[in-house]
């Protein structure tokens, strides 16, 4: 995985945990010290970020070697090794909580999207994400979406058009809000109109939105929804999805189901570096 900036942003990375230098490796490990060790999955989840894992230490040291034992959307059970390391023993300490973090995070991410997805398994539903991200991980967060079986949502803001709540408001209705954007916004960007209440499906629909986001809405209510839009738009549940059944909701007949909770409450992947005796 890699993208225009990854090396910057590494750079960065490495930088600010660094700072001035590794005060306790300097001191107490000879320049000279060669280790080798192993990344291992401390519970079961779904690997991401391996490429990243090779990058952080590329960028600290290009003699440090990093062999990867398995791939981006492997599940692995716990204990087993991800990777293994060797090289310069300070380099591996200074770079171990940078590449630890990430693949940390990104494992996490991955391994509630495969669950999601799981979750929903038979059903037309597709789980996808937000931008409910953290500033400056965002691509590298919504790679990890997509690596455990979930699929993005718009990137940013220039992506695609969402009228939410507060766009109707200050636009005065859903009708003047989509009129004013089929005015402005290049014609090749869908229109997806959020709504909470069957009124507004029925604006949405008759202001021919592509998409309908049916916001906080209770299971009968989305069901009623998906039943009055009968197909002629796309149909995408959202609000609180990640304390949602969502086998439940899936089985409305939504065509989307987006979570937040994807990447904006992740448990990390418990993963870490042993060196051998």
């Amino acid at each position: 995985m890699y993208y225009l900036g990854l090396d910057d942003f590494l750079r960065r990375a490495l930088e600010e945990d660094i700072g001035t230098g590794d005060i306790t490796t300097i001191s107490c490990i000879p320049e000279n010290a060669v280790s080798k060790g192993a990344f291992k999955a401390k519970e079961p989840g779904v690997i991401c970020g391996m490429d990243i894992l090779i990058r952080v230490f590329a960028l600290l040291d290009p003699t440090v070697v990093v062999t990867p034992l398995v791939s981006d959307g492997t599940y692995v059970e716990k204990g087993t090794v991800i990777a293994e390391i060797s090289g310069n023993s300070r380099s591996i300490l200074s770079g171990e909580r940078v590449a630890l973090n990430l693949i940390q995070r990104l494992s996490g991410i991955a391994t509630r999207t495969h669950e999601a997805v799981r979750q929903v398994a038979g059903t037309k539903a597709v789980i996808v994400d937000t931008r409910k991200t953290t500033p400056g991980l965002r691509t590298l967060e919504k790679y990890a979406v997509r690596t455990g079986g979930g699929r993005n949502h718009r990137y940013n803001l220039a992506d695609g058009v969402l009228i939410k709540d507060n766009h109707i408001k200050a636009a005065g209705g859903i009708k003047q809000a989509v009129e004013a954007v089929r005015r402005t916004a290049p014609h090749t960007l869908k229109i997806e109109v959020e709504t909470e209440t069957m009124e507004q499906v029925d604006e949405a629909l008759a202001a021919g939105a592509d998409i309908i986001m049916l916001d906080n809405m209770s299971i009968e209510e989305m069901t009623a929804a998906v039943k009055r839009i009968n197909g002629r738009a796309l149909v995408e549940a959202s609000g609180n999805m990640g304390e949602r059944d969502l086998r439940e909701v899936a089985e409305t007949g939504v065509d989307l189901i987006s979570i937040g909770a994807l990447t904006h409450t992740v448990k990390a992947l418990d993963i870490s570096l042993k060196f051998y005796e």
